[in-house]
């Protein structure tokens, strides 16, 4: 038997390859043919479902701590906001907005009632609050108090003052004066005044 040694030209190599490269010579389709003889699809593999959250994950509910509504005029007729802390060497000031959202006028004398509570509502371990702003170190004089009338839609101030401590307070426990229903509300900023620390505030004054 005499071979027959074929001899290939570079643009035949160069057509065979571009012909198996996009079908195979007929070998791919020939193979597939042999596989499956009767044309069935192919089915595709099934991704594996992502296993369930460990129940460990799941954070632990946090304490609530009820609130002043964010807007509105409570029952009491009277709301407290709490502005923005502002910092300077170590001393924070914040001030407290009096609301009178009644309808009749009040009379507003003396000082806010306040205290500072950790994330769960406890009051902040340490933490004491003093009328007036000699305790607290380069804090500005407190105004002395006045009594004066509140009218409906009237608004008063008095503001905060503390030095710069470790821990964060998160709420604020207020009344306008000692004896009135105290109100819980949480300021824009946490209040880095604990442990152990005083706070001092200012009397209500109108605004000026």
């Amino acid at each position: 038997m005499i071979a027959i040694r074929l001899k290939w030209t570079r643009p035949a190599a160069l057509a065979c390859l571009l012909a198996l490269a996009t079908s195979g010579c007929g070998l791919s389709a020939e193979l597939d043919r042999e596989r499956n003889p009767e044309r069935k699809p192919t089915p595709t593999q099934a991704r594996a479902a992502p296993p369930p959250a460990s129940a460990s994950a799941t954070p632990e509910p946090s304490p609530t701590v009820p609130v002043q509504q964010a807007r509105g005029c409570p029952s009491s007729g009277v709301r407290i906001d709490a502005g923005r802390v502002d910092a300077a060497m170590g001393l924070r000031g914040m001030t407290l907005t009096l609301i009178n959202c009644g309808k009749t006028s009040r009379i507003v004398n003396g000082y806010p009632s306040v205290r500072v509570l950790d994330e769960t509502g406890a009051p902040l371990t340490g933490v004491h609050t003093v009328e007036g702003t000699d305790q607290v170190p380069m804090a500005p004089d407190s105004p002395r108090p006045e009594p004066f009338k509140l009218a409906p839609g009237g608004t008063a101030h008095a503001v905060l003052y503390w030095r710069m401590a470790a821990e964060d307070g998160t709420y604020l426990r207020v009344a306008p004066d000692k004896g009135r229903d105290t109100v819980n509300i949480r300021p824009q900023e946490p209040l880095d005044i604990g442990p152990e620390n005083t706070l001092g505030t200012t009397a209500w004054t109108l605004p000026s």
